[in-house]
């Protein structure tokens, strides 16, 4: 089967490139993916073990299989929230609880 893999952020950084096209044996998993993408890209270790997995789009997780035609992405961690002053109302942040959802993934 083939799928695409996009790479941003820091994904991007380590591998150089966008997004790359893959061969993968049928029944192949994410966890699968990922031991291939350490072999390729050492140094995406401590990223990718604490990264959230998308197929299509939609958060799954890593024991996921995946499909012929299939887009995978590593989310990397992100930080989140902003710092909000007012004159009449005491500073406060804003934490999001899952910031990836602010990603605008675009074609």
């Amino acid at each position: 089967m083939k799928i695409r893999i996009r790479y941003f952020a820091s994904f991007h950084e380590i591998t150089g490139q966008s997004e790359e096209h893959w061969t993968l044996p049928d029944n192949a998993t994410i966890s699968d993916v990922r031991t291939q993408l350490l072999a390729r890209y050492p140094r995406l270790q401590p990223i990718l073990e604490r990264s959230l997995c998308a197929v299509n789009r939609g958060y799954v997780p890593a024991d996921t299989a995946l499909h012929d035609g299939d887009e995978l992405v590593f989310i990397p961690p992100m930080g989140g929230g902003c710092l909000h002053t007012h004159q009449h109302s005491p500073a406060f942040t804003s934490i999001h609880k899952h910031p990836q959802e602010y990603i605008r993934w675009n074609h």
